[in-house]
């Protein structure tokens, strides 16, 4: 018998309500925009706006409206076309300065209502709605001046833990360290030591003169490593601000190219893609801070740091800090923005092993004395020489966002305060994708305007819209009425493809039209087995509403095993293979899954609705 259980019906349509819900945000159009983000510390009320105003003025500018764009004060410039928006990034760089981070967006306008119910359009890839390029400078001569620190760092460690008394430890630019001992005795059992701890490193020892000398082959992997580890933790931060598909790849011995498709929040990109803010957590070094301002006498183990905090006369409060770092950002393995149990912002950090035991080494002997916290940011800046050209930069900025007492003994779990919300929830995100091993500087910025972009959506829908109209046209004729349930389970497919897509934030590339151009046909495929075999009952002489049910029973097995290899196919090429493949992948994938949704359920439904019931049937259009 032919029938159909209600409840089936009762999905179909849900199925369809959710589908039309999640695929209606695609029709709206994005406002060609400029998105302005201010740095901490910059202007962000009328001033702004003024500034805004002024440039847009200069530059003959109509903007269609300046939001508010976050908490922060941030500003969305929405523009009518897209040569005003390049026209209105060109005037705003320069007349906003440094303070504030200027970007070119596509701005929503998909209404509040469908944002309610989390409805979204998807993204789309940098061959259909542009994006941005960059080119990355790796600073290779700061991560060998890093790990070099280290290493004179752990040499101290190892003659201070072992009670060698030594003078100083000095390192040059070549990756040779000098450690100059009290006594002359003590060399032997300070090389033993030394060769233990640091076997890759070079010794040799002339009285009471140690030289530690790092190998070439050694500082030429130091320079590949910082490369490798800053790709690694750009693939972080990307994921972190949520972009699809990104391109990071590496170009000549130290760049680093990044292509970052159907992005939002392209500032944010920018500012997560080079920021480099990290914590350090210092001992408080016993003295006068003030004394040691005013005359230079600093402590050879003690460095002068300022704190957020001013004083009463206005000025940042000096705090001497051991040369020795506790922990750092590098040794995070974990990071959440919280608050604390005064209700301040905070970030819960969890250490890995080693810095768990350094912080626990120093808080068992420490309980009352204070430990400080030290947030580094590396800050670009363009400044102009005597002949007129940019040259970039950087200014590190260090401050001192909090000084307690060790009230208890602690190790790889604690928080730090101290922070802005808005540094809080930054710096988390940061420490969560890790820091780089090199600084690195944007040489190279290009934005891939969406108007090549717009002709290749235009011809990918019309190559999509064509192969419907032309499988409409011959399943109409060939098959009639059951050609007309076809095309109505193909348009499903089709919204339930795109619904699925921009519910879960895939990236649609030209790969992607390919991928969805494939499942289109390998509905088509299912169908074409379902009304063949109801064509195959009828000419068996079966009654028309037993052979529409054969025929969709007995082609179903076929087309689960049909669709599964399909499907094994595409979730191979998703699991090893990288960019446009990923994108064809995920289509296919999601297009073979609806598919056999709407060949097998949606059809039969359809079917069973309009043939079905008591009167009597003699013949069907197929």
């Amino acid at each position: 018998m032919l029938e159909f259980p209600r409840w089936k019906y009762i999905v179909i349509l849900l199925v369809v309500l959710l589908s039309v819900l999640y695929a209606l945000p695609n029709i709206y159009p994005q406002d060609p925009s400029v998105q302005i983000t201010a740095n901490r510390g910059a202007a962000t009320g009328a001033e702004l706006d003024a500034k805004i105003g002024a440039a847009l003025a200069s530059a003959g500018v109509t903007a269609k409206s300046v939001d508010t764009e976050d908490a922060e004060g941030g500003r969305m410039v929405r523009l009518l076309d897209l040569d005003d928006q390049t026209r209105a990034a060109d005037a705003l760089r320069p007349a906003l300065g440094e303070d504030y981070v200027v970007a070119l967006n596509l701005a929503s306008t998909v209404p509040d209502w469908l944002s309610w119910f989390g409805a979204k359009p998807m993204l789309l890839g940098l061959d259909l709605q542009g994006g941005v390029h960059f080119v990355l400078q790796v600073d290779q001569k700061a991560a060998l001046d890093k790990r070099l620190d280290a290493y004179a760092d752990e040499v101290r460690a190892i003659l201070r833990d072992n009670r060698i008394r030594y003078e100083s430890v000095e390192r040059n630019a070549t990756g040779t360290m000098v450690a100059r001992l009290v006594d002359a005795a003590d060399a032997d059992r300070a090389m033993s030591l030394l060769a233990a701890a640091q076997p890759n490193l070079l010794r040799e020892a002339v009285g009471s003169r140690i030289t530690v000398r790092v190998p070439e082959a050694e500082l030429n992997q130091i320079s590949l490593d910082a490369i490798d580890q800053n790709i690694t933790t750009l693939r972080n931060r990307v994921d972190e601000v949520g972009v699809g598909e990104p391109v990071i790849t590496r170009q000549g011995n130290d760049r680093v190219v990044v292509q970052l498709s159907g992005v939002q929040d392209t500032a944010e990109a920018k500012r997560m893609i080079g920021a480099t803010a990290t914590l350090e957590y210092r001992a408080v070094v016993d003295g006068d801070p003030y004394d040691a301002v005013a005359s230079g006498n600093v402590p050879p183990d003690a460095r002068i740091y300022y704190e957020r905090r001013t004083g009463i006369d206005g000025k940042p409060i000096p705090v001497l800090l051991s040369k020795r770092v506790i922990a750092s950002g590098e040794q995070m393995v974990a990071a959440q923005s919280t608050y604390d149990e005064n209700g301040m912002p905070a970030v819960s950090v969890t250490l890995n092993n080693i810095g768990g035991q350094r912080m626990f080494d120093f808080t068992s002997v420490s309980v009352g004395k204070p430990m400080a916290v030290v947030y580094i940011e590396r800050v670009p800046q363009v400044t102009t020489n005597a002949a007129g050209e940019e040259v970039r930069s950087f200014r590190v900025s260090e401050e001192v966002i909090s000084v307690a007492n060790i009230n208890g003994v602690f190790g790889k779990q604690f928080q730090t305060t101290g922070l802005e919300k808005a540094e809080a929830d930054s710096l988390a995100r940061l420490l969560r994708s890790g820091s780089l091993a090199a600084p690195m500087d944007f040489i190279e910025e290009r934005i891939v305007g969406p108007s090549l972009g717009k002709e290749n959506v235009e011809r990918g829908t019309t190559a999509v819209l064509y192969a419907f109209v032309f499988t409409l046209i011959f399943f109409g004729v060939y098959y009639r009425m059951f050609g007309l349930f076809t095309c109505m389970a193909l348009l499903l497919n089709l919204l339930m493809v795109v619904a699925i897509m921009s519910v879960f934030g895939a990236t649609m590339s030209l790969p992607g039209f390919a991928g969805l151009a494939l499942s289109i046909g390998m509905s088509v495929d299912a169908n074409v087995l379902i009304n063949e075999r109801i064509r195959e009952e009828l000419r068996a002489g079966m009654p028309p509403r037993a052979a529409i049910a054969n025929g969709y029973d007995k082609a179903s097995g076929t087309i689960f095993d049909s669709n599964m290899t399909a499907l094994l196919a595409g979730i191979a090429l998703f699991a090893f293979g990288t960019g446009p493949l990923k994108g064809f992948a995920v289509t296919m994938v999601i297009g073979i899954l609806t598919s056999v949704f709407t060949a097998v359920t949606v059809s039969r439904g359809i079917a069973t609705l309009v043939y079905g019931g008591k009167r009597k049937l003699k013949t069907l259009a197929i």
